[in-house]
């Protein structure tokens, strides 16, 4: 299936691959907007179900449960087939969402959201990959970057949509809203996904999955109940803290044995990707930590509807899809990366100040401009960190480090969001006791109820209210000051992060989507995902006629095409063909006549077949073609890996006759020639 032509296809498969990838662009805006939906919704679910201490967890479960489970469904995806793991992923997902709905307890949302994150993680891994199996190589490109353009969506309307069910349904709706259109995508997926795909042998490292994820838990539990829950001297947290250091060191044991470990060690021997993937934790911490507690803060402190969160928070994503997709275009122009992790971490330790004084009397204008300039820097952090660790890396490492520079991105977000709960949760008990001091609370309220319920704070008398939101703005200021150091310490890592010249491949899709989280797809794959679009390119640039010298004939471009067309589809009839091609049979006459008196082409009852010279000169355009493509992989040694060779031929086949080309011959001007002015009533 993944080497058919999209324009080999009939009109209804067409239509059938349109519904298809219409389901998996559903999927993944489920999977991504549960990573962005819930923060507005957060004072209300805390109000409803009490635990303000447990809030940080609604967050974390979700994304630590994604985290540890994106890998492990794309490798089960890639040696079982990805249609029926894709369907238990998205009802997974959809079991999850119901029961968070139905939640009567933090403790059960949490569990039942950690559930929605193994779905997810399915979701948004398999989505990607699925692509890859229907869509030819020529497509790819711009049915992945839609993937990309859903996160970037997500990131905007998520907030605004749990508002919205907050203030006018129930945050139990910010869930329940998953089940009809899951529903949806479970039945097209069903009905319609083909269920081949290419597969791959794996040893999937099951117990490196395990102790990782273990590892993350234990961390993430110390550091949100040290100091609220249990002492930070407790049993219970000395006994995470070193329940967490052996499951590291079972991960390192099982990483030196493991065939395909989940996170390879050799990995940590570059360079660029260590200092790369301590800089992208910086921004996961910043960004995630930040993220969760912004809306909580407008609501609580500034009163504003959680649907209102929602559009103060809008700066925020636009400054950093500024950023993201700039810094990629500059990239690309100037082949220098170095510079912009520099200015991002200075800025965003900037911004972590920034944020740090906010407090009730903030104007609104402000504020935008504060969240703006948080965006602003993420947007100079994240994406370019993937290129950084690409460029790097070793052709065998290079899936590895795409999927691992991510991985340190969301774990760091997990522990951010986990530390700056501890955190705000201490501060907050302590401002609160300060501020509340000899003042008699209205029957039936206390100081942390007040402050974690926005509706009831709002029927405090007017001074009490007053003095429980400067409580609650006082807590939120160390949560970002102590985010400050970490900043600092990705910037002065940023200093040593070192330029390796940019590989051609390597400049090819940066900032196609903020937040998106790539499969762990094979090296093969990354490298042929920037091939084809550099191969697009580069055809389109030189063009059919250069090709066509390269490979010794003397033909013009429309006729070449032709050539290559029906050497992958085998023999068409006239009209069919120029349909194919979009003109009329008349324009494209003159093409087939050239290829007819060069022997190289036969008409038979008006079907074009090619004769054995045809298929001769074919050969020599796809050689042409293949030599092209290796040229752009001369960074990767194409020569000694089996399978870059296999890929080469794969797409110096793919890239040629293709419909993304059929404008040749619409283009061109009619070729003069005998066999041209030649009147026949066949084409």
């Amino acid at each position: 299936m993944a080497s058919q032509t999209v324009d080999q296809q009939p009109a209804q498969q067409q239509r059938g691959l349109l519904v298809i990838y219409s389901a998996l662009m559903l999927a993944m805006l489920l999977a991504a907007l549960d990573q962005t939906i819930v923060s507005t919704a957060l004072p209300t679910i805390v109000s409803d179900l009490g635990g303000l201490s447990h809030l940080s967890w609604v967050v974390t479960s979700y994304m630590l449960a994604t985290a540890a489970t994106a890998q492990t469904w794309g490798k089960l995806g890639d040696q079982y087939g990805r249609k029926y793991l894709f369907i238990a992923a998205i009802v997974i997902f959809l079991i999850g969402s119901a029961l968070s709905g139905l939640s009567r307890t933090m403790s059960e949302l949490i569990a039942f959201r950690a559930l929605q994150g193994v779905g997810g993680g399915g979701l948004m891994v398999l989505a990607q990959a699925i692509v890859g199996d229907i869509v030819p190589p020529r497509e790819r490109g711009k049915y992945q970057g839609a993937f990309g353009a859903v996160f970037g969506v997500a990131s905007v309307i998520g907030p605004l949509l749990g508002g919205f069910f907050v203030d006018n349904l129930s945050w139990r709706w910010v869930f329940y809203i998953n089940l009809p259109i899951g529903a949806v995508a479970l039945v097209v997926v069903t009905v319609v996904l083909p269920a081949t795909s290419t597969r791959r042998h794996h040893s999937i490292d099951y117990v490196g999955a395990t102790l990782l994820a273990g590892f993350a838990t234990c961390v993430v539990l110390a550091t949100s109940w040290g100091g609220t829950t249990y002492a930070w001297g407790s049993t219970v947290i000395i006994g995470l803290f070193v329940g967490a250091v052996v499951l590291l060191g079972g991960w390192w044991l099982s990483a030196r044995r493991a065939a395909e470990p989940v996170l390879p060690l050799r990995l940590f021997r570059n360079p660029v990707f260590r200092i790369s993937a301590a800089i992208g934790f910086a921004a996961g911490f910043a960004m995630f930590g930040a993220i969760s507690y912004l809306p909580l803060f407008l609501q609580v402190v500034h009163g504003v509807s959680p649907t209102l969160s929602g559009v103060y928070l809008l700066p925020l994503v636009g400054g950093l899809l500024l950023t993201s997709v700039g810094s990629g275009q500059l990239i690309a122009r100037t082949g220098r990366y170095k510079v912009y992790p520099i200015v991002g971490t200075a800025v965003l330790a900037v911004a972590l100040y920034l944020l740090s004084r906010l407090d009730e009397h903030t104007p609104t204008a402000l504020m935008d401009t504060y969240f703006f300039v948080l965006g602003f820097s993420l947007g100079l952090i994240i994406q370019v960190l993937v290129i950084a660790v690409q460029n790097s890396a070793d052709y065998a490492d290079l899936g590895a480090v795409t999927s691992a520079a991510t991985f340190f991105r969301t774990i760091g977000g997990v522990l951010g969001v986990s530390i700056f709960g501890a955190i705000f949760s201490n501060r907050l008990a302590s401002e609160l006791a300060s501020a509340l001091r000899g003042v008699t609370l209205p029957s039936g309220f206390s100081g942390t109820s007040a402050a974690s319920n926005p509706a009831a704070l709002k029927k405090l008398p007017a001074a009490i209210r007053a003095d429980v939101q400067h409580a609650f703005s006082l807590a939120l200021h160390p949560v970002f000051l102590s985010a400050i150091p970490v900043a600092l310490a990705a910037f002065v890592l940023s200093w040593f992060l070192r330029e390796v010249p940019l590989r051609a491949t390597s400049s090819v899709g940066i900032g196609e989507g903020v937040g998106a989280a790539p499969p762990e797809r094979a090296s093969v794959d990354e490298v042929e995902r920037s091939l084809v679009r550099l191969g697009g390119e580069d055809l389109r640039r030189r063009g059919y006629e250069r090709l066509t010298a390269l490979a010794g004939l003397d033909l013009p471009a429309g006729s070449s095409w032709i050539l290559t067309r029906l050497a992958k589809q085998g023999p068409v009839a006239g009209e069919e063909l120029a349909r194919q091609a979009n003109v009329t049979m008349d324009h494209g006459r003159p093409y087939v006549d050239r290829l007819v008196s060069e022997g190289m082409l036969v008409r038979s009852d008006g079907t074009l077949v090619l004769t054995e010279t045809g298929h001769q000169a074919a050969d020599r355009l796809f050689a042409a073609r293949r030599e092209g493509l290796r040229e752009l992989l001369a960074d990767w040694s194409p020569d000694e890996y089996a399978e870059l060779g296999e890929l080469l031929t794969k797409l110096s086949r793919d890239l040629l006759g293709d419909n993304a080309d059929r404008h040749l011959i619409d283009a061109m001007p009619a070729v003069t020639s005998a066999a041209a002015t030649t009147t026949t009533t066949e084409s």
